[in-house]
């Protein structure tokens, strides 16, 4: 079984993001940059349907295929699934932050020629926060889709996940071929040992533009204007409790 895995470079989750003085976006100078922490669950799980560990017997999956549509740095994002234990990658050069249906369309061209029995991807990634790709994605394709995966097990050619909903967890049973987007709590991802990150210098990525797959990507939105959250005010003292029980009714409107 082959498993596809999309995975996006972005700004590091420790790093506080920083808006340009002309609030056109988001500055990425000297910004240390990762791959989007939900995509590297979606690694993790899918070395782990290799390997067999947890749930999964060994060898459910045969072949990882790592995907990445981004600038030419984002080959570190992809050696790092590469070390984690992906078999090799696929950068698809784009210099313009594409919006999610046109990364759902170069996706769906990257599926068919790869044709995979699975995409496991991140449900969505921290820096625009749309959780759209997939949705989109398992549209394009005409695939079943589930969501928010908090776990995941393979068996023939189907898929049982549980995923987190508002009510509780909910499980499902998709047919495979399938789109799964995980979730924070479906596993730890792990470590790169340095003999692995020394293998995955060797391992190969090929190099593509988003010209070659024949896609409108098109830009449909129009950012008008990024700024920050607003700064968080001081706190006051109160005397006493009665005090501070007439601030919460009259200030603050909450009794």
């Amino acid at each position: 079984m082959k498993v596809l895995v999309p995975v996006k470079r972005v700004i590091d989750y420790n790093v506080k993001a920083r808006v340009k003085p002309d609030q056109s976006g988001v500055d990425l100078a000297n910004v240390k940059m990762s791959m989007n922490p939900f995509d590297e669950i979606a690694v993790e799980e899918a070395v782990r349907l290799v390997e067999g560990k947890e749930h999964h017997a060994a060898g459910t999956a045969t072949e990882i295929v790592v995907v990445s549509i981004g600038p030419a740095q984002a080959q570190e994002t992809i050696r790092t699934a590469l070390a984690m234990g992906a078999d090799r990658g696929v950068l698809i050069q784009s210099d313009s932050d594409l919006e999610p249906l046109a990364v759902a369309k170069v996706l769906q061209k990257v599926v068919e020629e790869e044709q995979p029995n699975l995409v496991l991807m991140g449900k969505q990634a921290i820096d625009g926060d749309n959780n759209a790709v997939g949705q989109m994605l398992a549209a394009l394709l005409g695939w079943p889709q589930a969501t928010f995966a908090s776990k995941l097990v393979v068996a023939g050619d189907s898929a049982e996940v549980t995923r987190e909903i508002d009510g509780g967890l909910q499980t499902l049973k998709v047919s495979l071929p399938a789109v799964v987007t995980t979730d924070l709590r479906l596993n730890t991802p792990r470590y790169a040992s340095l003999p692995n990150i020394m293998k995955a210098k060797k391992k190969e990525i090929a190099m593509k533009a988003v010209a070659d797959y024949g896609v409108d990507t098109a830009p449909r939105l129009k950012v008008l204007k990024v700024t920050e959250p607003p700064k968080r005010q001081a706190g006051v003292k109160v005397d006493n409790a009665a005090d501070l029980v007439a601030k919460l009714r009259n200030e603050a409107g909450v009794l």
